[in-house]
């Protein structure tokens, strides 16, 4: 009988006591209270050659494509304040990259705002707008084909007295006039590694009426090559490093490789390309290296915020503003053939609240960019990832609750903001509560 008792007793620690001692508790599905991803950490690791998540933090750190001295060097380039006797102009609107990308780190956004404008002619076109500038001896200097209007210009100075480079929109003509905020470049690199085919297919599964457009845009990197445009308020601009150096020369007066003629040469007196040291590849670096926007996890994780989650896919704001997308698998080739996607972006997930795509919301601003003449009135899917550090919101910056930009939202989004009238107070809070988290 004892010996009975014995293996009953045995019998009993091994299916039900050692399997307690030996297996691993089960990890909380809950968000941290610090600042974090989209999506909680789960039991285990992933698959080996499964996607994992995207690092994320408004930390100033590397996201492992380059080790942090070098993250470091690069972030500096992209800080770098630009003088006359660098090349700074002749017209422009800041100073340095840092100016307009640094809220609440370097690479993220700001309140700055551009000014864009033209007309349409007689036919129904879009024309950028012309603008007069004044040479030292009073001649009219035309600056023409452009929708931007740059806000700052190095003359007159104590070199130039007489001349006039400072850009404005006439007196008369130029009706189609509008700002435009600066965007958030953190963790664009991961954005710059989607596939083509994966922005079409999230086009392709959006139902009828609230499908967005896909534009093809030139590779400046590769002449001659062509990628689907995802960056800037148009989509006019496919790659990070294109993005650089027409940012380098619109915003900022520097003509280099990729854009070595001048918008006026004015008051110019550095030799072209004046983009001698090719800062333009830190820009890129940089950016490539950013983690993505993290998420306020205390709030989060909190009942309203989960609400909100739940609301936000229920009425239909997840259609444009996708909450996960992957990147292409390491090694994919990218930007015309330029660059290699690598591991710190390749198979990635991220959650940037974004498609990328163009859309006719009701807002769009009337300017043309690389795109054909329907996108003139659309404007690219703001991804949401960061937007908690964002007080003016939409591309002009004119909304300054969610509450005022979700109700501009007509046109395709015309369901969706009725949806939201149709939530009760308490709905509407949770709501918003969830974009706050963002």
């Amino acid at each position: 009988m004892k010996l009975l008792k014995l293996a009953v007793l045995l019998f009993f620690m091994a299916v039900f006591i050692l399997p307690l001692a030996f297996n691993d508790p089960v990890k909380s599905q809950t968000i941290s209270a610090t600042d974090v991803g989209s999506t909680p950490d789960v039991s285990g690791p992933p698959p080996p050659t499964g996607p994992t998540e995207a690092p994320v933090g408004f930390d100033n750190q590397t996201n492992g494509l380059v080790n942090q001295p070098e993250f470091n060097r690069a972030q500096g380039v992209f800080e770098d304040v630009e003088v006359i006797a660098n090349g700074l102009g002749p017209v422009y609107n800041a100073q340095s990259c840092r100016e307009c990308h640094q809220n609440p780190v370097t690479g993220a956004i700001s309140q700055i705002t551009e000014l864009r404008a033209g007309h349409l002619d007689s036919a129904g076109n879009f024309v950028s707008a012309t603008v007069t500038l004044q040479d030292e001896q009073g001649n009219p200097v035309i600056v023409a084909n452009r929708s931007l209007i740059n806000d700052r210009a190095i003359c007159p100075n104590a070199q130039f007295p007489n001349s006039q480079a400072q850009e404005r929109i006439p007196e008369s003509g130029e009706p189609i006039r509008t700002f435009r905020t600066s965007l958030n470049t953190l963790g664009d690199g991961f954005v710059e590694a989607i596939l083509d085919t994966t922005l079409v297919n999230i086009r392709n599964s959006q139902p009828a009426g609230m499908q967005g457009q896909v534009i093809v845009v030139p590779v400046a990197e590769n002449p001659g090559a062509t990628r689907v445009g995802r960056f800037g308020w148009k989509n006019q601009v496919p790659s990070l490093l294109t993005f650089s150096g027409d940012a380098y020369l619109n915003e900022m007066g520097i003509t280099n490789r990729l854009f070595p003629a001048e918008i006026t040469t004015l008051c110019d007196t550095v030799a072209d390309p004046e983009d001698t040291k090719n800062d333009i590849d830190g820009f890129a670096e940089f950016m490539r290296a950013t983690k993505a926007p993290s998420r306020n996890g205390l709030l989060a994780n909190t009942a309203n915020a989960q609400a909100g989650s739940v609301l936000f896919g229920q009425i239909g704001c997840a259609i444009c503003h996708v909450t996960t997308i992957v990147t292409a698998p390491v090694g994919t080739v990218i930007n015309g053939g330029t660059f290699t996607v690598p591991a710190a972006l390749g198979n990635k997930v991220i959650h940037p609240f974004g498609d990328f795509l163009l859309h006719d919301v009701g807002t769009g601003d009337g300017i043309l960019q690389n795109g054909p003449p329907e996108t003139r009135n659309k404007m690219r899917t703001v991804p949401l990832w960061g937007v908690r550090t964002r007080d003016r919101l939409m591309h002009d910056g004119e909304s300054l609750t969610f509450t005022q930009a979700i109700l501009r939202h007509q046109g395709e989004a015309i369901a969706v903001t009725n949806a939201f009238i149709g939530l009760t107070d308490a709905q509407k809070g949770q709501l918003i509560t969830f974009l706050k988290s963002l």
